[in-house]
């Protein structure tokens, strides 16, 4: 589940932070965030999910540049 959703703004920048430094270590993460600069920050892949679905996938750089499906761009537009 998502790590930092029923947090207040405070525990959530230690809970990123944490993430962060596993992520420095190579440790291997899957996460599901709502948190788009965490995404494109620490992510070596990101997927694009609605519905249950896969939407779309690939680099941080790719997705969060170059989105090319209608839903991925429309919820990015709405989230940066």
């Amino acid at each position: 589940d998502e790590p930092t959703s029923a947090l207040d703004p405070e525990l959530t920048g230690e809970v990123l932070k944490a993430m962060r430094q596993l992520a420095e270590e190579h440790m291997t993460m899957v996460v599901v965030t709502h948190e788009m600069a965490f995404a494109r920050e620490v992510a070596h892949r990101v997927i694009f999910m609605d519905k249950g679905e896969i939407v779309e996938e690939g680099t941080p750089q790719l997705l969060f540049n170059s989105p090319q499906h209608p839903r991925t761009q429309a919820f990015l537009n709405s989230a940066l």
